[in-house]
């Protein structure tokens, strides 16, 4: 599994815009065309290949691999704060006490979190705390339940990735120009 980041003022357009390059530059799919299981996980039609994206304030990011995945970003903002009490488990929020509750530490959960589910195709159809995942900081990797977890985290932004196959690289890679941007063609 591979994965990319983009940051762009139009993270939505850049997530959309990144999947089909990557598709085509790295995998030789030039004219991808996708479809939604029911549930609402969206595939390649055609191709053995799985994806996921995500986007969030200004970041977006995509993965690819041969087996299933779900990727997930997260920009770190201030939320209701009761939220971490309602999204995490007892184990997780203790964890999130026990690290100062800073919001930094909840989204990395959350990305965890909202990356097993899109790698399920399930989505968010169960209360979020009933989810369990690692209690893995950026950086961090583990097995659970049959699937590979890792988590990153920069300045403004939380994410992870969750699949039957390990992160290929070690950190995300962090594209700003030949990726995110229109094609020429």
């Amino acid at each position: 599994m591979r994965l990319w980041m983009v940051q762009s003022e139009d993270a939505k357009g850049a997530a959309h815009q990144l999947l089909p390059q990557i598709l085509r530059q790295e995998y030789g799919v030039e004219r991808p065309v996708f479809r939604t299981l029911p549930g609402g996980k969206p595939v390649l039609e055609g191709s053995a290949l799985h994806f996921s994206i995500s986007h969030s304030g200004s970041f977006a990011l995509c993965g690819v691999g041969s087996t299933p995945l779900g990727v997930d970003v997260e920009r770190i903002k201030p939320r209701r704060p009761n939220l971490p009490r309602y999204a995490l488990s007892e184990e997780e929020f203790q964890w999130f006490l026990d690290r100062g509750s800073r919001w930094a530490d909840f989204y990395t959960l959350w990305t965890l979190k909202e990356s097993l589910v899109k790698y399920t195709g399930q989505g968010l159809n169960c209360a979020p705390r009933s989810i369990a995942v690692p209690l893995l900081e950026p950086g961090g990797c583990a097995w659970k339940d049959g699937r590979y977890f890792r988590a990153w985290g920069g300045e403004g932004w939380r994410a992870a990735c969750c699949g039957e196959e390990p992160a290929e690289r070690e950190r995300l890679e962090q594209v700003r120009s030949e990726y995110g941007k229109e094609s020429e063609e």
